[in-house]
C-alpha cells in the first residue's frame, strides 16, 4: 500500500449488539447467540437480534413513510451507517464516498414479491426499485445528504473486504478523502434457509452439544455453518488522524479458477494469495492474530488453515474466528471479522474459540490479519495495526 489508511469508526448491528461496548463485553463470554426459529413450518438454528435492537429497525422503520416499504437489509444499513458516521465526526458536506455491499440484498422482500406473483399474476409497484442490490448505499447516500460516489456491490461473503478494498483504493487515488465502506445482511428467510440446507453445509438442530457451530473444529465431521443476520461498517480516512481506532497498513485479493460452484482449492490457494499480498514487506512473524473465515464448513474451515500454515510456516499466530458465536452474515461477516480485530487491538486481548486445543495467548497484539472469501473463491485479506505504532 501507497499509504496507511485509518479507521475513525467502526459500528454494527448484530446478535451481539448495537455498541462496540456490547459487542466487547458479548465477546468475553463463552456463550454462542443462536435459537431455533420457524421457517416455514421448519425450525432451523439461526443467529438472529435481541428484541430490543429488532424494535430499534422497527422504529427506523416507522420514521420515515418511504422506509415502510424498504428489506431488513437497508434498514440495517441505514442505522449503523448513522452510528458509524456520527462517531467519526463526520458531516453530510463531507461529501464522503459510500460502499455499502450485500450477498443476497433484498432476501425477504424478494421472496414476499414472488410469492404474490405466483398467487396474483402480478407484482406491487415497488417490487423492483425495492430490490436492486443498489438499493443499499443509495438509501444511504439519501439518509445520511451526502454527495459524494455512492457504490454497491456483491461478492458473495468477501463483500465487506472488498467495500474496504474499493474506499482503500478511492483514498489512495485522490478522489476522495473520507470513504464509508461495509456490508448488510438479512439473510434469515425460509427460502435462503433453504438453499444452505441443499448444499449440505447446514447445522443440524438438536445438535448434542453445547456449541452447535463448530467453527475452527478441525476435527469435525459434519458440517455446521449458521446463518446470522447483521450489518457492520467502517469509516476509512488517508494518512494520520489523531481519532483512528486502527491501521489498515496491507489489503490483498485473489481469486482462483472455479472446480466447482462453491468450492476453492485443497490449499485455498485464493487465500494465500491474498495473505500474502496484505503482508507485503511485513514479515509472517509480526502477525499476533489472524481473524479467519472460518464458516464452520469441513471444507472451508480446513482449507484456510492450511492456507495460512503455508504462508506463515512454523510461526502460526493466535487463530480465531466469530463464527461459532454469531453464525455466517454473508455479506457483512468480513467486516464483523474486522470490528473483531479492531477491538482485539484496543482491547490487547485476543478472543479464544472455546471448543478448539488452547493456543498461546499473544503477549502483546500490534497486528492482526482479517480473512473473509466467498462462493468460487474470492478472498480478501485486511492487515490492521495498532494506531500508536504510527
Amino acid at each position: 500500500m501507497k499509504e496507511k489508511i485509518a479507521i475513525t469508526a467502526i459500528a454494527s448491528i448484530s446478535s451481539l449488539g448495537n455498541t462496540l461496548g456490547d459487542v466487547w463485553e458479548n465477546y468475553q463470554n463463552d456463550a454462542h447467540c443462536f435459537r431455533e426459529q420457524s421457517f416455514n413450518g421448519k425450525t432451523a438454528l439461526v443467529a438472529s437480534f435481541p428484541g430490543h435492537l429488532k424494535h430499534l429497525v422497527d422504529a427506523l422503520r416507522a420514521s420515515d413513510t418511504k422506509y415502510k416499504k424498504l428489506d431488513d437489509s437497508v434498514l440495517y444499513a441505514i442505522y449503523v451507517a448513522r452510528n458509524a458516521v456520527r462517531v467519526a465526526g463526520w458531516k453530510a458536506t463531507d461529501n464522503f464516498g459510500i460502499n455499502i455491499g450485500s450477498s443476497r440484498g433484498a432476501t425477504s422482500l424478494f421472496e414476499q414479491y414472488h410469492e404474490e406473483f405466483l398467487r396474483n399474476k402480478k407484482t406491487a409497484t415497488l417490487a423492483s426499485p425495492t430490490t436492486t442490490l443498489g438499493n443499499i448505499s443509495s438509501w444511504v447516500a439519501h439518509d445520511l445528504q451526502t454527495q459524494g460516489p455512492e457504490i454497491s456491490h456483491s461478492i458473495t461473503c468477501s463483500t465487506a473486504l472488498h467495500g474496504v478494498l474499493n474506499g482503500i483504493a478511492w483514498l489512495q487515488s485522490g478522489m476522495a478523502v473520507k470513504f464509508l465502506v461495509g456490508g448488510s445482511e438479512a439473510p434469515l428467510t425460509p427460502f435462503t434457509i433453504a438453499q444452505m440446507q441443499a448444499l449440505k453445509i447446514y447445522a443440524k438442530n438438536g445438535a448434542a452439544q453445547s456449541y452447535p457451530c463448530r467453527a475452527l473444529d478441525l476435527k469435525k465431521t459434519e458440517n455446521t455453518m449458521i446463518l446470522g443476520e447483521g450489518a457492520a461498517m467502517a469509516c476509512l480516512e488517508k494518512g494520520n488522524v489523531t481519532n483512528a481506532l486502527a491501521m489498515i497498513i496491507g489489503a490483498g485479493y485473489a481469486t482462483e479458477p472455479l472446480e466447482h460452484n462453491v468450492s476453492i482449492s485443497t490449499d485455498a490457494l485464493c487465500f494465500q494469495r491474498s495473505m500474502k499480498m496484505a503482508l507485503g514487506i511485513v514479515s509472517p512473524k509480526e502477525v499476533d492474530v489472524i481473524v479467519m473465515h472460518a464458516p464452520g464448513t469441513i471444507k472451508g474451515d480446513a482449507t484456510e488453515y492450511r492456507a495460512i500454515k503455508e504462508v506463515f510456516s512454523n510461526k502460526t499466530p493466535f487463530l480465531t474466528t466469530n463464527k461459532w458465536k454469531v453464525g455466517h452474515t454473508f455479506g457483512a461477516s468480513g467486516m464483523l471479522n474486522m470490528e473483531m480485530a479492531v477491538l482485539m487491538l484496543q482491547h490487547q486481548k485476543a478472543i479464544s474459540v472455546p471448543f478448539i486445543k488452547p493456543q498461546h495467548l499473544p503477549k502483546s497484539i500490534k497486528k492482526v490479519l482479517v480473512n473473509a472469501v466467498g462462493f468460487g473463491g474470492n478472498a480478501v485479506s485486511i492487515l490492521l495495526e495498532e494506531p500508536n505504532n504510527l
